[in-house]
């Protein structure tokens, strides 16, 4: 899906965005429009299927999903690509966007998935990965082709993703001379954007998330 505001009239970035588990809903699609606001269009990417968004699940079904594909190297790459490639192509029919200019943005399981293609060598200038889940390579042996500035954005009591996790992904940023940064909200939970969440998992945190959307439009204009 493509979200943008269509009262403006020039080229904007792209930003390419992989959702959390719930995949396209009214929910991820909100988020999207939150993070682009005029300035950006999002291509939101599916990576469960033709109205996997729109059917109620437990968060045991959604899990089983959504760690399915994050074990599944070749998909994550396939479809993510595919996604990618369709709605850039579309984008620039409809005459949105300015395709020099390339970002991405993961959220929860969606982070996961977009670190895949990053380290399979996706091109966006800058990536930002808001309480990632699952970070770590699901393929070790596969080249690090990790390119472009990268920003996580995390909360230090992060149940899903501990921070031994976001220290491990940092350790292979620097190894891989990645121009990273990792923003710590301090005791923050995970899900901290996820509008409405108050479980166990994951908690929404109305300030944190206005925070989190004020730092990617500061880090994507520094880029663009």
């Amino acid at each position: 899906m493509l979200v943008y505001d269509d009262s403006v009239l020039e080229k904007r970035p792209s930003i390419f965005m992989q959702p959390d588990w719930l995949g396209i809903c009214p929910h991820t699609t909100e988020m999207a429009a939150e993070a682009a606001e005029s300035n950006y269009v999002i291509l939101l990417a599916d990576m469960f299927g033709k109205n996997y968004g729109g059917e109620q699940k437990t968060h045991e079904e959604l899990g089983k999903t959504a760690r399915e594909n994050r074990s599944n190297i070749e998909f994550i790459i396939g479809c993510g690509s595919a996604a990618q490639n369709a709605l850039t192509a579309e984008a620039t029919r409809l005459n949105l966007i300015d395709t020099s200019k390339r970002g991405a943005i993961g959220y929860c399981m969606g982070g996961g998935y977009l670190t895949e293609q990053l380290r399979d060598g996706a091109d966006f200038q800058g990536s930002v990965l808001i309480h990632v889940t699952l970070p770590a390579t699901v393929a070790p042996n596969r080249p690090n082709n990790i390119s472009g500035r990268v920003l996580v954005i995390h909360g230090s009591n992060d149940i899903v993703t501990p921070k031994p996790q976001i220290d491990a992904f940092e350790a292979e940023l620097s190894a891989n001379g990645t121009d990273w940064q990792v923003i710590m909200f301090g005791d923050a939970p995970h899900g901290f954007c996820v509008h409405g969440a108050a479980d166990t998992l994951q908690r929404y945190d109305e300030k944190l998330c206005r925070k989190t959307y004020r730092m990617i439009r500061d880090f994507f204009e520094e880029i663009f």
